[in-house]
C-alpha cells in the first residue's frame, strides 16, 4: 500500500510543497502543540501559517461550533440573514477605525484581496494599481499580478497594470538614514506617479509587514508618507491585514497603525477564523456600496464560519492576547537576537511580537542561504519545533506562534530555535 507521501504526489500538483524531506501529517493538536501520525510531538511556531492563532482545540471555539452545527444549519448563503455574520461585521466595523464602515466576507485572504481591488478599481475607473516589491497578496490572478515576489509569480499576464514601491527593502539602502529612506521612498512615489502612469491610479495594496516576504516591513510612518500623497491624487490605500491583523505584532491592533493612517479599505483572514475558512474585507460604505452590479457569496461569511470567528476574536479581546503578543514577542526577539550574534549563519533578525524571522546567510560571504535555511528547518522539526520559512530567496526562517503561547512555552521555542541554528553552523 503506497504511503500519504507518494499518494500525495500522484494526485496533487507538483508546485504545491511540502515541508521536509520526510513530510510530516498532522493528525491532533492542543493548545500550542501538535502530534503528527507517527505519535511524534511538536510545538507549533508557526500555528498553520499564522492560521491557528489561539492555537488548538479551544473550548469556547469549539463549544461554538459545535451549537451552530446542533441547530442542523450549516449553509444558507448570503441571500438569507446570518445571525452571527452581521454580529461579526459589527464588531470588526468597530474595531477597524474606518469611518461608516462595512464588511464583506470571503473564504480566503485571496477573495479579500480580489474584492478590495474591485472596489478600487471600480471606484476610481481605472486598472492601474501600486504595490510594494517583495509583497504576496495570494495565488488567484489578479492577487498574483500584484504580488512583487517572482517566486510566487506563474504569469506575466494581469487584469491590473502594476506599478511597484519601495518600502520593504530598507536594508538595501543602509547608507540612508530613516529619515532620509522616507524622503527617498516619498519622491520615488512622485516620480513613479509622474512618470509611469497614467492618471486616475486606482490604489495602493501594501502588507504592514510582508509574510511570505520574510517578515520584512517599511519603516514606522512610510505608509502614512505614502498615503499623504495619495491623497493629494484620490489613490485609495488598501491595507493588507491577512497576517498582520487581531493584535499579532503586539503594538498595535492592526499592522497598518504603526504608520499612524486609517486606510480606505483592509483585508483579513487567517488567525479570525482560528482554522475555520474565513476572510473579508472592511471598508468605508461609500466605497463598498458602490459596485453597480448584484454580489453574492455563496460560503464566505457563513453560519459555521462565523461562529468560529467570533468565539476567536471574542476570546481574543477577552484575554488580551495582543498585550501577550507584544510582551513575549520583544522577549523572545532580544534572546534570538542576542544568540544570533554569535553564529556565523545568522543574518538580520526582525519582528514585532509574535511575527518574528531570522535570515540565513553564507559564513563566508553573507549571500542568503536557501540551503542553511532548509537545513535548520529540519534540524527544529527533529527537535520538536514547527517553525516556517520564506523571504524574496528562501533563506529566512519565519517565527508565529499562537497567540496563546505561555512564557514557558515561549522559552522552550527559542532554546530549540538556537539549538537547530548552532547545529548548522
Amino acid at each position: 500500500m503506497p504511503n500519504l507521501l507518494s499518494r500525495h504526489r500522484a494526485v496533487m500538483p507538483s508546485w504545491v510543497s511540502l515541508y521536509y524531506d520526510q513530510p510530516i501529517e498532522i493528525v491532533s493538536g492542543r493548545g500550542c502543540r501538535v502530534t503528527d501520525a507517527d505519535g511524534r510531538s511538536y510545538l507549533d511556531f508557526f500555528a498553520g501559517i499564522l492560521t491557528n492563532m489561539l492555537g488548538y482545540d479551544v473550548p469556547e471555539v469549539r463549544e461554538a461550533v459545535e451549537r451552530q452545527l446542533r441547530t442542523g444549519v450549516v449553509h444558507t448563503s448570503t441571500l438569507y440573514l446570518i445571525r452571527s455574520q452581521v454580529e461579526l461585521a459589527e464588531q470588526i466595523a468597530g474595531l477597524s477605525g474606518i469611518e461608516d464602515a462595512k464588511v464583506f466576507f470571503t473564504n480566503s485572504g485571496t477573495e479579500a484581496n480580489e474584492t478590495a481591488l474591485l472596489l478600487a478599481t471600480n471606484a476610481r475607473r481605472s486598472d492601474q494599481v501600486l504595490a510594494l516589491r517583495n509583497s504576496y497578496h495570494g495565488r488567484s490572478y489578479a492577487a498574483t499580478a500584484v504580488t512583487g515576489n517572482r517566486s510566487w509569480k506563474n504569469s506575466s499576464l494581469s487584469p491590473v497594470n502594476v506599478h511597484y514601491l519601495h518600502g520593504a527593502d530598507r536594508a538595501r539602502f543602509a547608507q540612508l538614514s530613516d529619515q532620509e529612506y522616507l524622503d527617498f521612498c516619498a519622491d520615488d512615489l512622485r516620480q513613479v506617479l509622474a512618470t509611469a502612469t497614467a492618471t486616475d491610479v486606482a490604489c495602493l495594496i501594501a502588507e504592514p509587514v510582508q509574510g511570505v516576504g520574510g517578515f520584512t516591513a517599511a519603516p514606522d510612518g512610510l505608509l502614512g508618507t505614502y498615503k499623504r500623497i495619495l491623497d493629494e491624487y484620490g489613490i485609495l490605500l488598501i491595507s493588507d491585514e491577512v497576517q498582520t491583523g487581531w493584535g499579532r505584532t503586539g503594538d498595535h491592533f492592526w499592522g497598518i497603525q504603526a504608520h499612524g493612517v486609517t486606510p480606505d479599505a483592509m483585508t483579513f483572514a487567517k488567525g479570525l477564523g482560528n482554522g475555520f475558512a474565513i476572510g473579508g474585507v472592511v471598508a468605508r460604505g461609500e466605497l463598498m456600496d458602490a459596485l453597480p452590479a448584484y454580489g453574492i457569496s455563496t460560503f464566505g461569511g457563513n453560519p459555521i464560519a462565523t461562529a468560529a470567528a467570533k468565539a476567536t476574536l471574542d476570546y481574543l479581546l477577552e484575554h488580551d492576547l495582543q498585550a501577550s503578543a507584544q510582551r513575549l514577542g520583544r522577549m523572545m526577539i532580544e534572546d534570538l537576537r542576542k544568540a544570533v550574534e554569535q553564529l556565523a549563519v545568522g543574518g538580520e533578525v526582525r519582528g514585532r511580537g509574535l511575527m518574528f524571522a531570522v535570515d540565513l546567510v553564507d559564513p563566508g560571504t553573507g549571500a542568503p542561504s536557501p540551503a542553511l535555511a532548509a537545513r535548520v528547518l529540519e534540524e527544529a522539526r527533529r527537535r520538536g519545533l514547527l517553525i516556517g520559512k520564506g523571504g524574496l530567496h528562501g533563506h529566512t526562517l519565519r517565527m508565529a506562534p499562537p497567540l496563546t503561547l505561555s512564557d514557558e512555552e515561549a522559552r522552550e521555542g527559542i532554546g530549540l530555535l538556537v539549538d537547530s541554528l548552532t547545529a548548522v553552523c
